[in-house]
């Protein structure tokens, strides 16, 4: 039997909304993933912990308060320091687009802004196992 592909859906920062990361959540879960939910405002530090402890495929992290320069960035270096480096992080939220090349750039392997559809977000995300 092939092995479940876990993800870990997170909400660094201060953020203190997470309907959407819960819908997306919903949605991996209802696509046959395991899914993990760290709940809001994690550190770059838990995520990282959570996704090594989980031993998760997929770090999907959601941002809406404009940190996420920071701290996307921030859990790849850290996911990649403890030799984790080789999960599928993938963001979404509130991220200008001017800002998404950056993120691509230090790791994210793909954002997912407000109104992508779920589909779209489930058939990346099988595409990659």
């Amino acid at each position: 039997m092939a092995k479940k592909v876990r993800i870990l859906v997170a909400k660094p920062g201060l953020d203190g909304h997470d309907r959407g990361a819960k819908v997306v959540a919903r949605a991996f879960r209802d696509a046959g993933y395991e899914v993990i939910y760290t709940g809001l405002r994690q550190s770059a530090e838990q995520i990282t912990t959570a996704a090594i402890q989980e031993d998760v495929d997929v770090v999907a992290m959601s941002l809406l308060s404009g940190a996420h320069a920071t701290l996307m960035p921030r859990v790849i270096k850290m996911l990649k320091e403890q030799g984790a480096g080789d999960k599928l992080v993938i963001g979404g939220g509130v991220i200008p687009e001017e800002d998404i090349p950056e993120l691509k750039a230090a790791g994210v392997a793909e954002v997912f802004t407000p109104g992508t559809p779920l589909k779209t977000i489930i058939e990346y995300v099988n595409s990659k196992f």
